[in-house]
């Protein structure tokens, strides 16, 4: 299937690890410019290495999404780069647990502020895009913590605002043809990631947790990436202002 996306131009944040990496490797096969960023400068060059090697034009720089002038910055010098942006993908994330007031900040400063700050900087070339493309496009990757909850979280809290904040954006930029989207994964397993350390030192809560998953699996960043391509693609046109729970059936709620 041809999602349209030859010759797209796209961020994403977080993109050199996980999900991201997922996402950003996905969009550039699809033919897609694509910039990333993170905090680890040998990562991030790394990452850029491999999407060139695809055949489309990467670039990427070490940026802390904690601050937004950084952020808005950079995001504002690909839109020069590209000649424009089609897609913004937020994947980036504090992932701190518990409700302490370090967590609550850093949490907001990254998964909120992050996606609101790349949103604000891009949303002049993503309206550019929509209106001499026809459509542009805004994907934040939140989690299923945005619905359960066993105690106190900070990760879920900021995760619901996510959702929340999309779908307010999504009625204002309708008409602007600029579509927002969210992504909710469920447990996705990689290497280096929480799953992975969780499998490391706590092996019977990881144990428990695949025997809750119904399809008798972790997801994987690349089922991710498939879903969030996919939405932020032409092909998803007249889809806006939803959330995808991508967790093969984990969760027990009805998503309507």
């Amino acid at each position: 299937m041809d999602l349209q996306l030859n010759g797209k131009r796209a961020i994403v944040l977080g993109g050199t690890r996980g999900i991201g990496r997922a996402i950003a490797e996905t969009l550039a096969g699809e033919g897609a410019d694509v910039a990333i960023c993170a905090r680890n400068w040998e990562q991030v060059e790394e990452t850029v290495a491999a999407l060139a090697r695809k055949g489309v034009r990467a670039t990427g720089a070490p940026v802390d999404i904690a601050k937004g002038d950084e952020l808005k910055a950079w995001v504002a010098e690909v839109g020069k780069t590209f000649g424009g942006i089609d897609i913004l993908v937020s994947n980036a994330s504090a992932l701190v647990m518990g409700a302490h007031a370090e967590a609550w900040e850093s949490l907001l400063k990254i998964d909120i502020l992050g996606a609101a700050n790349a949103f604000e900087a891009a949303r002049p070339h993503l309206e550019q895009a929509a209106a001499e493309r026809g459509d542009a496009s805004f994907v934040m990757i939140s989690s299923v913590s945005a619905a359960e909850t066993q105690n106190a979280q900070a990760y879920g809290a900021i995760k619901a605002a996510m959702i929340h904040y999309g779908k307010g954006l999504a009625k204002e930029c309708a008409k602007k043809k600029i579509r927002v989207n969210v992504v909710s994964p469920g447990t996705i397993y990689f290497k280096g990631g929480t799953w992975h350390t969780v499998e490391q030192n706590a092996p019977q809560m990881f144990e428990a947790t695949m025997k809750r998953n119904p399809l008798g699996r972790m997801g994987t960043p690349q089922d991710i990436a498939n879903t969030t391509v996919f939405v932020a693609s032409p092909l998803s046109g007249f889809t806006t202002g939803a959330n995808f729970v991508v967790d093969g059936a984990i969760t027990s709620r009805v998503n309507y």
